[in-house]
């Protein structure tokens, strides 16, 4: 029997912008653990949570983790203050590996018949019509792209359609921001010559290039070089959570200007005004977000950013079945149906269509 769903529990169905899920179960066991998707886990994510809240899929994020233990990083951020240093770069050779096999594990819940790896929207049209999660291969922190960029067109073919030139650490095209609160995302230099390169590649292979971790000055050379809409997968407001990894009124007027997309990310060190990493925090801190990124980007230009398995959420959504008491609140806070629509997938579908076209390189 195909484990899909005929009839997802709430509506409207949610395009999200940045899930972990490969790297979660890279961590437990690789792709024999592909199966614990579709008979149930603990995390955020499974089959079941999906079809409770009426997940549709998005972005399935491949992450290289560092060899340094991510424990260390996670009890920083429930301080008061915190500026942790960032983990060191990963050489390409040992990159490549992990994105392959986390590749593979997406390629694994495809075969399983829980997902569908899409590259057009025409496929996550299809996917939501059918009841199949849409998955949208994205690589969060270009390591394993070599600076001759054969990977990347290797990648491409075997589905890659996002990517992030970082995650935090540096990597041969940009600066992140690191784990610090409170500071601005002004915090390095931009991209180097090689990510200008990176970046007119994917222009020209209609591959999305999410903004989410870099630091403001390689955020605005990506503004200067990219000919695509500006994208944040995501990330959330500054003025109402001064950390590093959120932005500015200034970067959210350029992705309005663009005609771009930010992803709410409900990671609580990015929702909480007080920036710690714990997850008493009510719906209402979530919808503050986006009321401003609403008065800023408009109607069209937000959606869903979830970070689902990649962090610490607030305990009011809890997993993938609490978007269903994320949109009754978000109805209860006035957003209408039309609106709805758009925050929870059509904004997604729209700048999805615009990015995803493709000229040979």
């Amino acid at each position: 029997m195909n484990p899909t769903y005929d009839n997802f529990l709430s509506e409207p169905l949610a395009l999200d912008g940045h899930n972990d899920l490969l790297t979660r179960l890279f961590v437990d066991g690789g792709v024999s653990a592909a199966e614990s998707f579709v008979s149930g886990r603990s995390t955020h994510l499974d089959l079941e949570k999906c079809r409770a809240g009426g997940f549709a899929g998005g972005f399935f994020a491949i992450y290289v983790p560092s060899p340094e233990g991510r424990a260390e990083r996670d009890d920083g951020m429930h301080a008061v203050h915190y500026d942790i240093p960032l983990p060191a770069p990963i050489d390409v050779y040992d990159a490549l590996p992990v994105v392959l096999q986390q590749a593979a594990i997406l390629a694994r819940l495809e075969a399983l018949g829980a997902v569908k790896i899409c590259t057009t929207t025409s496929d996550i049209k299809a996917c939501m019509d059918e009841g199949v999660i849409a998955a949208i291969m994205h690589i969060e922190g270009c390591e394993a792209i070599d600076a001759d960029f054969h990977s990347l067109e290797i990648l491409y073919r075997a589905g890659l359609r996002s990517l992030g030139p970082v995650w935090s650490r540096p990597t041969l095209f940009a600066e992140g921001v690191p784990f610090r609160f409170p500071s601005t995302p002004d915090t390095g230099s931009g991209l180097t010559q090689l990510g200008v390169e990176l970046i007119k590649r994917c222009n020209k292979r209609g591959i999305l290039v999410d903004l989410s971790h870099i630091n403001e000055a390689g955020f605005w050379d990506v503004a200067k070089h990219s000919t695509n809409p500006l994208v944040a997968t995501h990330s959330n407001a500054h003025v109402l959570c001064e950390h590093s990894r959120n932005l500015t009124d200034r970067q959210l007027a350029a992705i309005a200007e663009s005609d771009g997309m930010v992803g709410v990310n409900f990671g609580t060190a990015f929702l909480r005004a007080d920036g710690r990493k714990m997850p008493d925090v009510e719906l209402s801190v979530v919808l503050r977000h986006f009321d401003h990124l609403l008065s800023i980007l408009g109607e069209n230009c937000v959606g869903f950013g979830s970070d689902f398995d990649g962090t610490v959420v607030p305990e009011s959504i809890g997993d993938a079945a609490g978007l269903a008491a994320l949109r009754g609140a978000m109805k209860a806070h006035g957003y209408d149906d039309d609106l709805m629509q758009k925050l929870c997938h059509g904004n997604w579908m729209r700048v999805l269509e615009k990015t995803w076209t493709s000229v040979p390189i």
